[in-house]
């Protein structure tokens, strides 16, 4: 039978573009016809109507991420309502992509992420590697659910799938976009392909630039503007050469490179802590609103209309904007070699090198407390695949076998300093406690050392190795009826650890003595001596391995090995009702590694640095069905996913906890339908309805407080009702003149924005799992990290000339300027407890411009 692989290029993963068509480009046949009501794709290394494949997919056109103005792979959610994307205090690594609202919170280099991205059909070893540019996009795809059998890395709640355009060896052609926005917001972008030998070889040189001022003021004490952040200063370069030669063999070479130097992010303070509204930084001489020179901050946890007001004021507190300066470079190279008319041997390889500097004030405060002086990032990625795929018993079995092998070293060195101010941070937060009679930094009164100045860099390395081998088969059983198996068994392997390279710290060692713990009489009381030791060895600047670590909570370097394996498969069965409605139900066992907790704190006391491998048992069933004029079309699909160890990392405005979760699960429907009622005219609907949850029953035997508060509550970031309504209308004006108008509104219901509801209790060591349920169900609620559901609107209007060769465009995203937070944490070293002020991280306010197209 004639063979009808595509090309990797085309065919990594899956598409299901019920907003606008996707095509396979290229097939090992003729090109595929194109019909703008087929969705042609490979999600099964094959091409196939989307509507025959027992998968649940969404892929994303070009069309569609210009009509929805996406430039970046957060934006993404705009399309894909299973689909949800965050950002918090890092440029390089605090990503967070969910997928059915399940994902890995980041700020720890350690964490892989539950959603794999792969671009070219490489894999992304970090979210944060994926934030250059989108331009020159062919198609991007969200597949749901936990991933492994069909390509290289294995996710445990789903992939996003970038394709870029290809060389065409046929023809010369390209395009440049300019556009100009609010926030003084500029870019252009531009692609040229050039065919070098004719039908044979050619060459695509793409490139983009984009620059946009901040959307947050940043305010020093007194509220006196000291720069902005969330702002965009950016470009990329890639080169591609591609051929395709007689004898099938065919393939690419993929050059590219990225410079961000744009500064992220602000984190606007929702309410106050009591030591500020009581009075406590007034009391040691650090003003009455205790640093924060942004305007109305509330002082009530509960007062919802005051966090808006904040978040809409976009001003933000901190001695200076935070800066980055980001390069990101790496080569691709796929093979496809024809072995016969039915089998094909595929090779993808890449090397990906990033490298990141950071600075930024990490207290979110105008005060002088707690700097990140500098940190530095360097993480080399290689990756490798191999796959023999083909057709056998005359076409009714489809074959793939495979290995994946990657290898990844981190290098990330981060210099922490106390401020000028510390100390007396240090005595506001005990004024309540001790009345004042401290003074204004009772650490120098008690150790007659100032902790101003105190610095030291810790350094975090890892190499990590990952190994796979990888089947999927489908096979027609009878006519209409399919049953698809694949397997993947994976071995990981990681070594990694913490050390300190430079540290000047007096403090700490000091502050041990004056509680006693050096062996010399206490000066301190003893009801103040754990407070102390937390503040006086603060963990992120305090020197590792001191002798008193073996007692007391102190930090100590590690260096540890990790190894696991499993083994990941999938069942599916899908069954052709009719040519035009089918039915399929699945099964897959799916794994995300496990690792080592590439913190400062991770074995205080002694703690196991390691955290265990996340698994996931996922059920799906679903329906795909089109009218016979396909002018409408509706896909249902129901799941449930029960996930074993989740992984969460907290922190808890002192420290980064990382721990797994015994249970946690998702369920839902997502409903997504077409339909084309008249000429020119397109209307999208589609929903998730979805309870991602902790159970009741979440902590197992755990008695840790951090596991068992969390048993009941929903997961971040994961709002039970997301839906998408959107339209686009197309109307030729004259025989060269074509207006089109679309718009598209997201509803979000409301979603927790942080990982804990209640303020965690402090327990006795040994404490009894009832014990600890009793503390945690008397435990205050945190009241400021409910996000209240919202809806936001995006909108296009344009011209195209000469057959769409030019247009012009008018746009305007989050239409009526929605404050959403999108991560709510515990402000740094603010207070303790239900005392402890809450900051968040906004989404970007309304943006609105023009667009200038040419295609040539």
């Amino acid at each position: 039978m004639t063979r009808k692989f595509a090309t990797f290029a085309c065919g990594l993963m899956a598409c299901s573009a019920l907003t606008t068509p996707a095509f396979a480009q290229d097939t090992d046949e003729a090109p595929v016809a194109k019909d703008d009501n087929v969705i042609i794709v490979t999600a099964t290394r094959r091409a196939q109507d989307v509507q025959d494949i027992p998968l649940a997919v969404t892929a994303i056109a070009p069309q569609q991420l210009e009509a929805q103005r996406v430039v970046n792979i957060q934006q993404i959610a705009a399309l894909a309502p299973s689909f949800t994307a965050s950002q918090a205090q890092l440029a390089s690594g605090s990503v967070v992509l969910r997928v059915r609202g399940v994902g890995t919170t980041s700020n720890n280099i350690g964490f892989e992420s539950a959603v794999g991205i792969f671009i070219d059909g490489a894999y992304q070893s970090r979210p944060g590697v994926a934030l250059s540019e989108f331009v020159d996009v062919e198609r991007v795809e969200v597949l749901r659910g936990p991933q492994g059998t069909l390509f290289g890395r294995n996710t445990s709640a789903g992939a996003l799938n970038i394709t870029n355009v290809r060389p065409d060896v046929t023809e010369f052609g390209g395009f440049v976009n300019a556009e100009y926005g609010n926030f003084e917001e500029k870019s252009l972008q531009g692609a040229i392909n050039l065919p070098v030998v004719k039908d044979t070889v050619a060459v695509r040189l793409t490139g983009a630039w984009r620059e946009r001022d901040g959307f947050l003021d940043v305010v020093n004490r007194n509220g006196v503007k000291v720069g902005e952040t969330n702002d965009v200063d950016q470009w990329l370069v890639r080169g591609q050469i591609g051929w395709d030669t007689e004898s099938g063999l065919r393939g690419r070479i993929i050059a590219d490179y990225s410079k961000s130097t744009s500064s992220c992010c602000g984190a606007i303070e929702l309410y106050q802590s009591p030591a500020v509204t009581l009075g406590a930084y007034q009391g040691v001489g650090l003003g009455a609103n205790g640093g924060n020179g942004q305007p109305s901050v509330s002082t009530d946890p509960r007062n919802q209309s005051a966090f808006e007001q904040a978040l809409d004021n976009r001003v933000v507190s901190a001695n200076f904007a935070p800066i980055a300066d980001i390069d990101n470079y790496g080569v691709t190279g796929e093979l496809e070699f024809p072995l016969s008319d039915s089998a094909d041997l595929i090779f993808i390889g890449s090397y990906r090198k990033y490298q990141s500097f950071e600075n930024y004030d990490s207290d979110f405060t105008g005060l002088d407390i707690f700097n990140v002086d500098a940190l530095n990032l360097d993480l080399d990625t290689w990756t490798a695949e191999l796959r023999l795929q083909g057709e056998a018993a005359g076409g009714k079995l489809n074959y793939m076998v495979g290995g994946f092998y990657s290898k990844e070293q981190i290098d990330q060195s981060v210099t922490f300093a106390l401020g000028s101010e510390y100390g007396e941070n240090v005595g506001a937060l005990l004024f309540a406690a001790t009345g004042g009679a401290l003074g204004p930094n009772p650490l120098t009164v008690f150790t007659g050392r100032d902790p101003a100045g105190t610095r030291n860099t810790n350094r975090f390395q890892q190499d990590a190795k990952s190994y796979a081998v990888f089947t999927h088969n489908s096979l027609e059983i009878t006519d209409g009826l399919e049953l698809t198996v694949g397997a993947r068994y994976s071995w990981e392997d990681k070594s990694g650890g913490f050390s300190q390279t430079a540290v000047n710290n007096t403090i700490c060692p000091a502050t041990l003595n004056a509680i006693g713990a050096s062996g010399n009489p206490a000066v301190v009381p003893a009801a103040l001596r754990p407070t102390f030791v937390a503040l006086g060895c603060f963990g992120f600047t305090a020197p590792a391995n001191l002798p008193q670590s073996a007692v007391l909570p102190l930090v100590r370097t590690f260096q540890s090995d990790f190894k696991d394996e499993e083994l990941i498969y999938t069942v599916k069965l899908g069954y052709e009702i009719s040519p035009f409605v089918s039915t399929y139900g699945s099964f897959t066992h799916g794994y995300k590694a496990g690792g080592i907790n590439l913190d400062t704190t991770a074995a205080v006391g002694g703690a196991d640095p390691r955290f265990l491998s996340e698994e996931v048992d996922a059920y799906e069933i679903g329906v795909k069905a089109q009218t016979p004029d396909r002018a409408l079309t509706l896909n249902v699909a129901g799941f449930y996913e029960q996930f074993k160890n989740f992984q969460v990392l907290e922190f808890t405005g002192t420290a980064f906890q990382t721990f797994n979760v015994p249970k946690a699960n998702t369920r839902g429907v997502e409903i997504e339908s077409l339909l084309r009622p008249a000429e020119g005219l397109t209307l999208n609907l589609s929903a998730t309805f979805l309870k991602a949850d902790y159970p009741d029953d979440c902590a197992g035997t755990s008695a840790a407080v951090t596991v068992v508060s969390l048993c009941g509550n929903d997961l971040t970031n994961a709002p039970q009702i997301i839906a998408l309504a959107g339209a686009m209308w197309e109307r030729p004006i004259s025989d060269d003149v074509e207006f089109f108008i679309s718009g598209q509104v997201r509803v979000e219901a409301d979603q927790r924005t942080s990982t804990q509801a209640i303020v965690p209790p402090t327990v006795a060591a040994g404490s009894t799992q009832a014990q600890v349920q009793a503390a945690v169900d008397a435990a205050p609620l945190i009241i400021a990290d409910i996000q209240d559901g919202k809806a936001f609107v995006n909108a296009r209007a344009g011209l195209r000339f000469a057959g769409g060769k030019y247009a012009l465009e008018g746009w305007v995203n989050n239409l009526t300027d929605e404050v959403v937070r999108g991560v709510t944490f515990n402000t740094t070293l603010r207070g303790s407890g239900a005392a402890n002020s809450r900051s968040a991280f906004t989404l970007p306010p309304r943006q609105y411009g023009v667009t200038l197209r040419a295609k040539f």
